[in-house]
């Protein structure tokens, strides 16, 4: 059975008031931690995306702080112990001294990735 953790994490992805840590399992699912050091909310950097959102499902756990995300209908707010599944056509807002852990379809989260990532080089 595959697996990861933090430590043993693929890729390592660090930006102003972010840290992720990745990791693609052979089972078509990429495994996120993610701690943030730093509000911010997040929706410009999903322009060119459907809808301007990001259209990959995630599972995950708040293991300290909380995460919104926004969608269509309105926005919802995670924290520190919630469980939670977020469907496609959401935005994220992060705040400062959170960290939790995703599970996201590879494919998707690909997609999504590297229009985010263009986005985010444009704005400097």
């Amino acid at each position: 059975m595959p697996k990861t953790s933090k430590a043993e994490a693929a890729e390592t992805i660090s930006d102003q008031g972010f840290e992720g840590h990745y990791t693609e399992l052979d089972t078509g699912y990429t495994i996120g931690f993610e701690t943030y050091t730093a509000d911010a909310d997040l929706t410009e950097f999903f322009k060119g995306l459907p809808d301007d959102r990001c259209q990959c499902p995630h599972w995950g756990y708040v293991f300290k702080g909380k995460v919104t995300y926004k969608t269509a209908d309105g926005e919802e707010t995670f924290t520190t112990g919630d469980a939670y599944h977020v469907g496609p056509g959401h935005t994220p807002v992060i705040y400062k001294d959170t960290e939790l852990i995703e599970f996201s379809p590879t494919d998707e989260m690909q997609k999504t990735v590297a229009v985010v990532t263009k986005n985010m080089e444009a704005a400097g």
